[in-house]
């Protein structure tokens, strides 16, 4: 029997390097219309707004004027307001918006009757349109709605919820409730993939149910925790459509956001106002998603290294 020795031939490094430049070519040209999209819609865009920002009026005038629009926009009222509501609103709401869902998830990983009935019911709200959740919570909270007649049966005064204080409490529930369900179901597959062969060490090692959490489920949710805050700061500074159809653009200044005053500038032609306060707001995200990418590496390590 011959040997066809040509079969066990070692390829010479230089054939090796071609291959893998063919490879990393072909992989370029699979990656290029997702990568021009991104400079078309993405990049470009935000460094126009950068430009901007730094000049006087346009498109009618070019003129350069370095950080003068940044202070215009620092010295506005109207534009601390919204900073001060939007604060207000993402340190209020984020955390409910992360914590309710990881509870609901920890408590749906156990069996309870109608579970599927339960996650069903927390799901229903990312199919109804906002046009119609805004309708409902117009009934609901109405001076003249449901929200006072409850009140009223228990001899307690009706509340003015739209003009008031209480607005943000209206704004928060009506986030949580578009969002709970989402973050719900991140949780519970951040739940399923704990490898149960630890859990079942655990169990068997008679390890409290905070130790089980704490050294093993929230191990491997960490990035999903990491991801779901993200998004829900990034929703939070989006609240604008919401608030938009309950009280129009010019709502109270308990509901005043920055997406509102931006959208003001917008119908104002004012783009070099609304460029340099859409500027100051992504620098603001950048660094609260830099500290939690922080956050997550340190405690992850951490875990890890317990």
């Amino acid at each position: 029997m011959k040997i066809d020795l040509k079969k066990y031939r070692v390829k010479p490094k230089n054939y090796m390097d071609k291959k893998d430049a063919k490879s990393k070519r072909v992989s370029w040209l699979f990656l290029f219309p997702s990568l021009t999209g991104v400079m078309l819609f993405f990049l470009v865009p935000y460094f126009i707004i950068i430009f901007y920002s730094f000049i006087m009026n346009p498109p009618t005038d070019y003129s350069f004027v370095g950080f003068k629009n940044y202070f215009t926009v620092f010295n506005n009222a109207a534009f601390r307001t919204a900073s001060l509501n939007t604060i207000k609103f993402t340190f209020l709401a984020v955390p409910l918006a992360v914590v309710i869902p990881l509870l609901l998830a920890l408590l749906l990983d156990i069996k309870i009757p109608f579970k599927s009935q339960f996650r069903t019911a927390f799901l229903t709200p990312l199919m109804v349109p906002v046009a119609s959740v805004v309708l409902v919570w117009q009934v609901i909270f109405h001076y003249n709605g449901l929200g006072n007649e409850i009140l009223n049966s228990l001899n307690i005064d009706s509340v003015d919820w739209f003009n008031s204080e209480q607005a943000l409490f209206v704004i928060v529930v009506l986030f949580l409730w578009k969002n709970i369900g989402y973050n719900m179901i991140l949780f519970m597959a951040a739940l399923g993939s704990v490898p149960r062969d630890l859990l079942e060490v655990a169990y068997l090692e008679n390890a409290s149910g905070w130790n089980i959490f704490w050294n093993i489920k929230f191990r491997y949710m960490t990035s999903t925790l990491l991801f779901v805050t993200i998004m829900s700061i990034i929703n939070s500074f989006k609240v604008f459509r919401e608030i938009f159809l309950l009280k129009g653009a010019h709502p109270t200044s308990y509901m005043y956001m920055l997406q509102t005053y931006m959208n003001n500038k917008f119908d104002a032609l004012d783009h070099h106002l609304l460029s340099a306060a859409a500027i100051v707001m992504s620098i603001v995200m950048i660094i609260i998603i830099g500290v939690l990418f922080l956050l997550e590496g340190r405690v992850g390590k951490d875990i890890e290294e317990a």
